[in-house]
């Protein structure tokens, strides 16, 4: 049966390090979380071992970066790893053999910063190897990708999708489309999707690596990434309700609510359960 804390230091020293997913636990987007900043302070002065595991599509050091420019002590983090830093490690080390890219991005300008120091084109559709799908615009609506979908699938272009979340939480309870949506569509199609990030094992034996041992907790706000991930790699888990299933906990029984979200998506329940990270 799924716990429920009232703070995360309950629980903090039965574990070797504690993993933070971002959006949803310490911000939404746009702003931090004021109970998260508290929370991570606290933890902080107790020696407390964090590390942030991020669905971002954009590099470590630019995630840590928005994370200190909210307000967070950027030195409480031992470790900082995103599955667009697992992406450009494996561009890196060649293990990807496409030079010419096609990026989809949130912002203009997002694929070029992150492909500093890759010996890779970003290039117009026609004249691809391979898709870089990294983010899409606030506001994206899948119908609109339609034909970019179909024109990828006749020409079978693999694609690379370094943010595998469905959706993301923003300010006020928004919810936008986040490119793991577009990239299970191209996947319907017949598309070869390669996904970097959670719920894939890689990335979360990176972080068991990285932090030098497996008795680790996630903490996220995503059944299908944060808590599916570490039921595969043996992490305990703590699901943030407040993130991505706000709206669904605002109404009703948070145990049923818990119940039905975990019955909906086939998922084990997490270990534990917050309203928000304290």
């Amino acid at each position: 049966m799924t716990g429920v804390l009232n703070s995360l230091t309950e629980i903090a020293g039965q574990y070797d390090g504690i993993v933070l997913d971002q959006w949803g636990v310490l911000h939404d987007g746009t702003a931090p979380y004021p109970q998260a900043l508290a929370a991570i302070d606290a933890l902080a002065r107790t020696g407390t071992r964090l590390a942030v595991l991020s669905n971002s599509g954009k590099r470590a050091a630019p995630n840590l970066a928005r994370i200190a420019d909210m307000g967070f002590n950027p030195d409480a983090f031992e470790v900082v790893m995103t599955s667009g830093e697992a992406l450009w490690r494996d561009i890196h080390a060649g293990r990807i053999d496409a030079v010419r890219f096609h990026a989809i991005e949130r912002s203009v300008g997002d694929a070029a910063h992150w492909a500093g120091g890759l010996d890779i084109d970003l290039v117009t559709l026609d004249q691809a190897q391979a898709v870089l799908l990294m983010g899409l615009p606030d506001g994206a609506i899948l119908s609109d990708w339609v034909p970019m979908l179909d024109q990828l699938a006749a020409r079978a272009l693999p694609m690379y999708c370094s943010n595998p979340d469905l959706a993301s939480p923003r300010g006020g309870g928004a919810l936008v489309v986040s490119p793991g949506a577009l990239a299970q569509a191209y996947a319907v199609r017949g598309g070869q999707v390669v996904y970097y990030g959670k719920p894939h094992l890689p990335i979360f034996r990176a972080l068991e690596t990285a932090m030098n041992s497996t008795r680790l907790l996630m903490v996220g706000d995503s059944l299908d990434h944060d808590i599916v991930g570490a039921h595969g790699v043996g992490w305990d888990s703590l699901l943030v309700q407040g993130g991505l299933y706000a709206s669904a906990f605002a109404h009703g029984s948070e145990d049923a609510v818990l119940s039905k979200l975990c019955a909906d998506k086939s998922v084990l329940p997490p270990t534990y359960r917050i309203g928000t990270l304290s």
